[in-house]
This record gives structure tokens, C-alpha cells and sequence, in this order.
């Protein structure tokens, strides 16, 4: 059967009105990469099965497509004209294409000067009307909260249960590429920690196993680990610069209930597992992305994960694409030759 997109395949499994037309770009059935390489790298000899979930295959990069296709199905069900969302990017391209497929209005709240300009230029291209406000994501999801409760306009924000109805399918799909079965652990970023609550009630509902939950928060934006809100959250894992997850219960839940484990990793850790992922397996992702494979190698390191014989599956929650600007950064220039074919022989056959 044709892939039709995660309402259709898991309809069985979302809570929609049988009237509910979906919304729908195709998203989901994205790729389970198996990662030898780099699982030898973290543990050698120990058979950790490593496998990546790469979401930045889904139609605007990311992994929001999952639970955007049912937040527009149920606004636009509900009768909605207008959708609002705060966003550090990947939300908000993610509302703009779908609100676009739907012929909904988008107004998408970004925190200045905090958005990587792939997202920015998604938004701006599906025409969203965007609105840059003087300070962090926390202060834009508080406000189109308050603004959501006085006018008609739906929020498609985590917050909104239709978002978690759709993510939770990425669980099934795991699950189903792995042959019926959970991996031992799951292994992803920590944001707005809507991802990693709808993704364990998902293995919940699914029925094929349990796994451990191995959450990543960015150091300079790490306030489930460091248990109080940050107020000035900073990271160059743009994506989950989050001081107050909206999330923040159901994601301690996810830990505790799955014998779980959350850590804080640094930049510098973030970019190390970033560079390894493209250079030893050709996955090519934003920042964040790299954070729950950097959690992982940091818990196996320290003795608090054994990887002998198990399976971990790494969320890869967006494309590089999303953050140009951090490739660019930390990529050498292109070498300048001139164009003749001794000086390319120069390069293929260098003198010793």
C-alpha cells in the first residue's frame, strides 16, 4: 500500500473523528539507519546494535510533521480560520506548510535573533506572517497561550494534545522496523519535552515493549536536569534552547516510569557526536539532533549504561539543512588550485 502519511497508517491508533479529513504532507515512514561504525566507535566490542531514526526526512525537516498533521487535521475539523504557535524553528515551518496545505492563516512567534535561518526561510516561504519578539521561547509560548485563550485562533504548540497523538507514532515505527519490538533504549534531545513524553506514550500504547528513555538537555539549557526553570537559556542546539519545558511532568514521568536517565551535555559534546554522524555514518543533522547520541556515548563512558548486546535507537529530530550556519562554521574551506591536472594530481597524489 502507498504511503498516505501517519493518520492513515495508525488511524486505528489516533483519536480523531471518523469526519476528520487529514492534513496531510506524507509524513513519517522515515528511515531506521543501522550505525556499525560509529557503535563500534562508542563501544568497542560490545554489539551495541545502533540505529538512527533520521526524522529530518520528514517533508519540512523535522520530526514536528508527525504531530503537526494531526494538530491541523483537528483545528481544521474544529473549524478553525487561524493557527499560532511559539517556535525556536522547527514548529513553526512545520505549522506554516501544513497551515498552508490547509489554506489556514499561520502567525508563528520566534525569539530574536535565536532562529537558525533555514527555519527562518521555510517559515517565511510557506507564507507564515512571522514575529520576531524581544526575548527567549518561553516568553512566545507564554504569550500565544494568554492570546490563544482571548481570540479563535488554534495553538498548535506541544501543549496541544492533538501534537503528542502524532508524534507517538514514531514509537510505532520503531517498532515496526525493528521487527515488533522496542529497543532496549531510546535515545533523543530534550527541548520543550514534547518529543520524548509523546514517543513513551507511544511504546505504551503500542504494546511491543518497553525501553529505557535517554534524555539530552544542552548544558546552558538543562532545567529538568538541573531541577529549576533557566531563565537565559543558551546553546547552539538552537532547537532545544528551552529554559521551561511545557512538558516538563510528563517528560520526569517518561524517565521515571521507563528506569530512565537524563544528562546534560555539553556544546562542545553536542558538535563532537554532530561531526560523527555525518562523517562516519552520512547523516547530516542540525545540532540538536546530535544531543541524544552524545548522551548515550557520555552514559556508556561514565559506566552508567552497559552496551553489551543491546539495541539503541538515536532520534534524529532534524535536518542539517535546518542550521546551515553551524556546518559552514565548523567545516575547513575548500582548497584553491589552479584548474590544471597537475595541480589536482597534487591533491589525489600529494609528494611526500
Amino acid at each position: 500500500m502507498t504511503w498516505q502519511g501517519v493518520i492513515q497508517h495508525y488511524r486505528g491508533h489516533i483519536p480523531l473523528a471518523a469526519a476528520a479529513t487529514p492534513i496531510t504532507l506524507n509524513e513519517g515512514n522515515t528511515a531506521l539507519i543501522r550505525a556499525d561504525r560509529l557503535a563500534e566507535q562508542i563501544a568497542p566490542g560490545a554489539g551495541l546494535q545502533l540505529y538512527l531514526k533520521y526524522e529530518g526526512l520528514n517533508p519540512t525537516g523535522s520530526f514536528k510533521d508527525r504531530g503537526m498533521t494531526v494538530a491541523i487535521t483537528q483545528a481544521v475539523y474544529e473549524g478553525a480560520k487561524t493557527v499560532i504557535c511559539a517556535s525556536t524553528g522547527n514548529t513553526a515551518a512545520s505549522a506554516a506548510a501544513y497551515s498552508a496545505r490547509a489554506g489556514l492563516r499561520c502567525i508563528v512567534l520566534v525569539p530574536e535573533g535565536k532562529i537558525a535561518l533555514g527555519k527562518l526561510a521555510a517559515c517565511l516561504a510557506y507564507g507564515a506572517e512571522v514575529v520576531s519578539i524581544e526575548g527567549s521561547f518561553d516568553d512566545g509560548l507564554r504569550l500565544v497561550q494568554e492570546i490563544s485563550q482571548q481570540y479563535p485562533i488554534a495553538l498548535v504548540n506541544s501543549v496541544n494534545p492533538w501534537r503528542l497523538e502524532g508524534q507517538k507514532t514514531g514509537a510505532f515505527e520503531i517498532c515496526d522496523q525493528l521487527g515488533g519490538r522496542a529497543p532496549d533504549w531510546h535515545c533523543l534531545p530534550v527541548g520543550n519535552a514534547g518529543n520524548i513524553s509523546a514517543y513513551w506514550m507511544g511504546y505504551k500504547e503500542y504494546g511491543r515493549g518497553l525501553p529505557h528513555m535517554l534524555g539530552g538537555q544542552a548544558e546552558g539549557a538543562a532545567p529538568i536536569v538541573r531541577g529549576r526553570v533557566v531563565e537565559k537559556p543558551e546553546t547552539i542546539a538552537t532547537a532545544i534552547r528551552i529554559g521551561n519545558p511545557a512538558r516538563w511532568r510528563q517528560a520526569v514521568e517518561a524517565l521515571d516510569e521507563s528506569d530512565g536517565l537524563i544528562t546534560a551535555i555539553s556544546d562542545e559534546q553536542i558538535l563532537v557526536s554532530w561531526k560523527q554522524l555525518a562523517s562516519l555514518e552520512g547523516v547530516f543533522v542540525e545540532p540538536a539532533s546530535a544531543t541524544g547520541l552524545a548522551a548515550l556515548q557520555k552514559e556508556i563512558a561514565l559506566g552508567n549504561l552497559d552496551p553489551t548486546g543491546k539495541t539503541a535507537v538515536c532520534i534524529m529530530t532534524g535536518h542539517g539543512l535546518k542550521d546551515p550556519d553551524t556546518a559552514i562554521k565548523m567545516a575547513s574551506p575548500p582548497r584553491a588550485v589552479p584548474a590544471t591536472l597537475d595541480a589536482l594530481a597534487q591533491i589525489v597524489n600529494p609528494s611526500p
